[in-house]
């Protein structure tokens, strides 16, 4: 995921500039680079492939004075990675990083071209760079042409402009990917995160939809998507922060349960449009590649699995296209029918999964169109060896048993669902319902973390227990999988998950006042079946643990504990009761005094078989 730091200040700043990269760096990144406006109006830029830590050598090697600089980390979508494609790139005294998607830089290019532009990237973004250029020449101010250059684009970008003639101000413009404003005494920042800024300050503006704004060293000037002067709201920040740092938390696990409103609005950042999901968040080319595709295979295994199986539910129901999910494991070790045109589609935390990786190799001589990885750490075996990958943007993951990492890839796996719907029969107005259901995901996930108390309080009753039952119907049977992964993992209570309508074929026989039965109980079009099944379990003296939509009516009793979730959107219900099933399994550990972080026997990524 790409990061955005700049400066304008009467000190010298790259030394801001790369430690404020350096903070991003959990984000996920394939090169570095900073542009620095030097005293005497020369522009020095640095740029290198790989970790920021190279970029921080390089810089040692070569005096970099200056008070106005940009600088950027970069993860590829359009080019390869490279240093000729990493950021900041330059067109002339213009000089510009940028995080999203030029979805129209096909035409702009040309157009540039035949007006005498070279171009020595195969990024959208020297598209920016060469416009605002072109835009300058006829305008009165670098703010002004960025003004006129930005009603040109289609598509989400965060974007910092620097003159290399007119060092005392950064111009910057934001549609669909997120930047905020540092400000400080005689100098001003800006960033993609408050995170990258928080050494130089704690005081903040963060620009809304559609604003462009001209920062100097002493003022701060933002004006709207119709070019209105408006004021954006100061705040401040008491946010520390550290990937390896429990900070206020007892456990990581805990820390990263509370870290997935931010994640997924990571996940989301600069990737969706007002009504659709942008194709080339998928990686260069994907738009004609999904256009090809009729079928999808999804390998993975453990947590990765299960949200390949809640996506093979969006992906047949809403994506109109037939998808089979496999565990890894099996999958490389069994001769397996390859449909036509069909895209194979791997999943993993790390990227380094080992059956995961073997999976995609062979499958990369059994006749797929194409293969798609999607992961969190950028520069990973399984990201470098797929046609295209979806970063999930969560952030460090340091708990074994993971949380945020699971629900950003059914972020990204709904997404794809919408990239691939679009061809075939989803439309406009499902669509753009879609889009708003994953914008609202942040504050629901805020909502739903404030039942941890009761969720706490439940969890005193498995202090004695030593076997489970989880249930789900539909996209959340996979949830409940899910669920009694995380009850086993770190807790070390046995844990399984049935389809609840398969009570009768045999867990019937588990059922006793020993056994909790933990249902998932969205108010969908499966609830009356549901509640059916959790009568079966009660006719039989069973103790329910029920997470229930507020408006499914169940209510507790001696032999029923309900929580209530909130109402949200179907497509985004497999997410919002994942954070219930989390929390369970954490205080239930926390009861039985396991390592939760560190659970026995485990590793946070299986790079054996």
């Amino acid at each position: 995921m790409c990061g955005i730091v700049g400066a304008v200040a009467q000190r010298d700043v790259v030394d801001i500039l790369v430690e404020g990269l350096r903070r991003l760096e959990y984000r996920g990144y394939d090169s570095a680079g900073v542009a620095v406006v030097g005293p005497t109006g020369e522009l020095q830029r640095i740029r290198r492939l790989g970790k920021v830590k190279e970029l921080a050598d390089a810089v040692k090697l070569t005096p970099t004075p200056g008070g106005t600089g940009i600088a950027h980390t970069r993860w590829a979508t359009h080019g390869e990675p490279s240093e000729r494609n990493a950021h900041p790139h330059v067109s002339g005294k213009i000089s510009v990083v940028h995080n999203g998607i030029i979805e129209n830089h096909g035409p702009l290019r040309e157009m540039l071209k035949a007006k005498g532009y070279v171009f020595n990237s195969d990024t959208d973004t020297e598209v920016i760079a060469h416009l605002v250029e072109e835009e300058l020449k006829t305008a009165e101010s670098l703010l002004a042409a960025v003004q006129k250059a930005v009603k040109q684009f289609n598509g989400a970008y965060g974007t910092v402009l620097m003159d290399k003639t007119d060092p005392s101000r950064l111009v910057v413009a934001r549609s669909g990917s997120p930047l905020v404003i540092g400000l400080g005494i005689g100098e001003n920042f800006i960033a993609s995160d408050q995170l990258a800024l928080l050494p130089v300050t704690r005081r903040f503006m963060f620009l809304e939809e559609g604003d462009v704004a001209e920062i100097t060293r002493t003022t701060v000037r933002i004006f709207d998507k119709n070019g209105v002067a408006v004021e954006r709201t100061v705040h401040e920040s008491n946010v520390s922060y550290d990937a390896g740092d429990k900070g206020q938390y007892r456990h990581f696990m805990l820390k990263e349960i509370y870290e997935q409103p931010n994640a997924i609005n990571n996940t989301l950042e600069g990737r969706l449009s007002n009504d659709s999901v942008l194709d080339e968040t998928f990686g260069n080319g994907a738009a004609e590649l999904f256009k090809k595709v009729k079928h999808i295979q999804i390998v993975a295994c453990g947590t990765s699995y299960h949200s390949g199986m809640v996506a093979r539910y969006w992906l047949e129901s809403l994506g109109g296209i037939s998808c089979n999910v496999e565990i890894a494991s099996e999958f490389r070790y069994r001769k397996s029918f390859v449909q036509p045109n069909s895209l194979l589609v791997s999943i993993s935390q790390s990227g380094e999964t080992a059956d995961t990786l073997a999976a995609l190799r062979l499958a990369k001589e059994a006749g797929y169109v194409g293969s798609l990885s999607i992961c969190n750490v950028a520069g990973s075996s399984l990201v470098r060896e797929s046609d295209l990958a979806f970063m999930t943007r969560a952030g460090a993951e340091i708990g074994v048993a993971s949380t945020k990492a699971f629900t950003t890839q059914l972020v990204g796996l709904a997404m794809l669902t919408l990239a691939i719907g679009k061809y075939n029969g989803l439309t406009a107005t499902q669509q753009k319902e879609m889009v708003e259901a994953l914008r609202s995901l942040p504050a629901k996930l805020e909502q739903t973390l404030e039942l941890a108390g009761s969720i706490e309080k439940l969890a005193e009753e498995f202090a004695d227990k030593h076997n489970s039952l989880f249930l789900g119907r539909g996209d959340q049977y996979p949830i409940a999988m899910e669920g009694a992964l995380k009850l086993k993992e770190i807790s070390y209570i046995h844990a399984e998950a049935y389809a609840a309508g398969e009570l009768k074929h045999g867990p019937l026989a588990l059922i006793d006042a020993q056994m909790p039965i933990i249902v998932v109980a969205p108010n969908n079009e499966l609830l009356e079946k549901l509640q059916s099944n959790v009568e079966e379990v009660r006719a039989r003296g069973g103790i329910l643990y029920v997470f229930a939509d507020v408006n499914a009516h169940f209510k507790s009793d001696a032999t029923q504990r309900v929580v209530n979730v909130p109402h949200v959107h179907p497509l985004i219900a497999p997410i919002i009761y994942t954070i219930p099933l989390q929390l369970l399994s954490y205080y239930v550990a926390i009861i039985k005094g396991t390592d939760v972080d560190q659970p026995r026997n485990l590793a946070k990524s299986v790079t054996v078989e």
